[in-house]
């Protein structure tokens, strides 16, 4: 990695900067040094991306789904992007930050087939873009993209903005097999997948919502990448999220993130202090020693140092544990009660991510960490005027598409066509270069100020 950053930076220049893992940039030559930092990069970008078009649209607590061709990333945002210490990748833990992101093998690509136990199984297996889906006239092996294009969902002349053809015959006799695997028809074997890995993701959208004390009901989802958008909705139905939010261009939204990301350094320092052992001047030295190794480097950099902003956290623990909650470090100025106020952040992110607190547990704290933040200019895109609600112009035809009660006539648009306050009502496909985003049946929505499209459900949660 180091050869490739250099050769990289001889042919663009000085001033590359590297997306890292906790949604921040940083120098080529850190990146080069300490690549570790950059093992989510590409999934951090897409989480940056996501709650800049969040905060945008006035919906700050978000839910990101980001479904590629072979994997899902998703990570919830409480009005901020979560970060993380205590990682694990490939079954090695990985201790740097890192935005809290949880992946599972449910993509575009994954695999469908039947186990020996005569069950249906999609994933976690790829057939990834090289054989890649059967109708990519290379594959042989069904996957989710074949059972979208069996159901309709997708359109063999539509693909990549109708610069692709894809081979529905050749889904459709593959998908046979499947079928007779489980005594269904075709249809019901493409539905029957899709069922599948949408219960592979609402699984993952649970794990980082439900099981750590968030409801997903208050929250909003946003799908990109190239399939998010076709199994956001039935998604958010299945969790009861009771809107979708879908971003102009969810395929480069990852994109979006890298190219918006702020400047982050983050430093951090073992102290390995229990309760009496806490002591504010000794907080105050450790922190100061850092921001001054900080402020070297950034003038090294030629960052303009006074331009940044410092955060102070703390890691924290019951005493004889093996895993750490990171909470903000209490103000060290005053004469407040140090111990006192760290149990209490404590106390309250335990409570939070396990369901309860015992206070009569002693604590300690493990590292101080320190960082630091360069923000950089970021889009101001200017809202659209309101053009009005009628959608029609942008109406491209109409297609049969099979959904769960069956097959319907559902309305074709051309995304780029829709202008601000245009309303649809699905079933309705709306195609695009980079995505085609299904809107099922009782749901509905329109196109925002900034190109978005917020869909809800009439369902009632």
């Amino acid at each position: 990695m180091a050869r490739y950053l250099s050769q990289l930076e001889r042919a663009l220049g000085r001033g590359l900067r590297i997306m890292q893992s906790s949604g921040g940039s940083i120098t080529a030559s850190l990146a080069a040094d300490q690549p570790v930092r950059t093992i989510l990069s590409g999934p951090a970008g897409g989480v940056v991306g996501a709650f800049y078009t969040g905060m945008q649209a006035g919906y700050p607590d978000i839910i990101t789904l980001d479904m590629g061709g072979t994997s899902t990333d998703v990570s919830l945002c409480p009005g901020r992007i979560k970060e993380t210490t205590s990682a694990t990748l490939g079954g090695y833990p990985v201790s740097v930050p890192m935005i809290e992101i949880h992946t599972v093998g449910a993509g575009g690509g994954s695999i469908a087939r039947v186990d020996s136990g005569g069950a249906l199984v999609v994933g976690p297996q790829s057939a990834g873009a090289e054989p890649g889906p059967a109708c990519y006239g290379r594959g042989d092996r069904i996957t989710v993209t074949d059972a979208n294009l069996t159901l309709g969902r997708l359109r063999a002349d539509g693909f990549l903005g109708g610069r692709m053809t894809l081979d529905r015959e050749r889904a459709e006799a593959l998908m046979i097999d499947v079928a007779a695997g489980i005594g269904a028809s075709v249809t019901d074997a493409a539905l029957g997948i899709i069922r599948v890995v949408n219960s592979n993701m609402e699984r993952a959208i649970r794990s980082i919502s439900l099981e750590r004390g968030y409801d997903p009901r208050e929250f909003t989802l946003v799908p990109f990448g190239g399939a998010g958008p076709m199994h956001a909705c039935e998604l958010a139905g299945e969790l009861g999220i009771p809107r979708v939010l879908v971003p102009s261009h969810p395929g480069i939204l990852s994109a979006l993130g890298v190219a918006i990301a702020d400047v982050v350094k983050d430093y951090s320092r073992t102290v390995m202090l229990r309760g009496g052992d806490l002591d504010k001047i000794r907080l105050e030295e450790e922190f100061h020693g850092m921001e001054q190794q900080a402020r070297a480097e950034l003038m090294d950099e030629a960052l303009p140092v006074d331009s940044m902003t410092a955060r102070r956290f703390i890691d924290v623990r019951y005493v004889g544990q093996s895993f750490e909650l990171t909470v903000d470090c209490p103000s060290l100025s005053g004469r407040g009660d140090l111990r006192r106020s760290i149990s209490r952040e404590f106390y309250a992110a335990h409570l939070q991510r396990f369901g309860y607190a015992d206070r009569a547990l002693p604590i300690e704290v493990v590292n101080l960490r320190l960082k630091l933040e360069l923000p950089v200019d970021k889009p101001q895109l200017e809202p659209s005027p309101f053009a009005g609600a009628d959608a029609a112009h942008a109406a491209i035809g109409a297609t049969e598409v099979v959904f769960a009660d069956g097959p319907m006539v559902t309305t074709l648009y051309d995304r780029g066509g829709l202008e601000t306050g245009n309303q649809i009502a699905g079933p309705a496909l709306l195609l695009q270069l980079d995505t085609t985003i299904v809107v099922p049946p009782g749901w509905q929505g329109y196109v925002d100020a900034f190109g978005n499209l917020l869909l809800e459900t009439a369902e009632p949660h």
